[in-house]
């Protein structure tokens, strides 16, 4: 019974929730081309798919995990709990019940067991997703989702354009990024008024930067924030004005370094400010950016 179609009869009873931003997908062959899209298949033991929903997806990844890996799913909806656990009796004791994003996952994944990240993913938390992916990179070699085309295209952007901004550089820090295909809104029910996209994400080999994380969180989304200044305008918190007039390379700005670029402006400041007493460094309000604010303008 698992792997039966899903029953759209049942769909248009129960209606998509705008509180969770439901978008039920419906389209068999986007569901089976995101489930075939996963690569990394042999480095993991567990794949967790947010937001089954109705069990379009849900089904093609226990169709092609068989054997490997084991499927779980995450799930804040209760109404759709209920109907997963009914639908897909395989998953009994695989259904974390809650908000992903508060959700504790040590008790179901360990401290290094590693993951995959799979899902139709609501758009309204879309960005949120990622960043608690970010939580858990260690563990997470790869991820492949739906998401608003607009914020796959700035999630997988290159430097010098306008869609490159801070999601751009804080993800690719550490996962290369690819618009896979995209997805018409016809494919989804109710159909979303914005056209959407899969891009799949794999882990770079290495996660240390060489300097400190939140240091370099803050760098970006303070340059990114003023994104048509100068780098020697943004970054006077950073740095002494001397240094930023004396380099040509403040000049430039935001949209113009590459990640290596701003993991290399944060070791700078780094080294600078290990060169300070510590009651000379002054606590601004750049030091204190969370994965919870990462917005830029654009």
């Amino acid at each position: 019974r698992g792997n039966e179609p899903v029953n759209f009869v049942l769909i248009d009873i129960m209606k998509a929730k705008k509180s969770y931003g439901q978008h039920f997908l419906k389209d068999e062959h986007a569901a089976e081309r995101i489930a075939q899209s996963l690569q990394l298949r042999s480095t993991y033991t567990r794949l967790l798919e947010v937001g089954p929903g109705m069990g379009m997806l849900t089904k093609y990844l226990l169709a092609y995990a068989e054997h490997q890996p084991e499927v779980w799913v995450s799930e804040a909806d209760r109404d759709m709990v209920e109907y997963v656990k009914e639908h897909f009796p395989q998953l009994k004791g695989r259904i974390i019940e809650g908000d992903f994003l508060q959700a504790d996952l040590r008790p179901y994944f360990g401290q290094e067991e590693q993951f995959a990240l799979i899902g139709n993913f609501p758009y309204n938390i879309s960005s949120q997703i990622l960043f608690r992916m970010l939580e858990f990179k260690s563990q997470i070699p790869e991820m492949v989702g739906m998401f608003q085309l607009e914020v796959a295209q700035r999630i997988a952007a290159a430097p010098n354009s306008k869609t490159y901004g801070v999601i751009s550089v804080l993800l690719q820090a550490f996962y290369s990024a690819k618009v896979l295909f995209q997805v018409k809104p016809t494919a989804f029910n109710p159909p979303p008024k914005v056209q959407s996209a899969v891009i799949r994400m794999e882990r770079k080999d290495s996660q240390e930067l060489g300097c400190d994380e939140k240091l370099f969180r803050s760098i970006v989304k303070v340059t990114f924030n003023q994104r048509r200044k100068m780098l020697r305008n943004t970054l006077v918190s950073f740095l002494p004005k001397e240094v930023l007039a004396a380099d040509d390379s403040f000049t430039l700005r935001p949209e113009n370094l590459s990640v290596a670029d701003f993991v290399a402006l944060a070791q700078r400041v780094q080294a600078y400010r290990e060169t300070l007493p510590k009651d000379a460094i002054i606590s601004t309000e750049a030091d204190e950016v969370s994965l919870n604010n990462w917005e830029d303008e654009n």
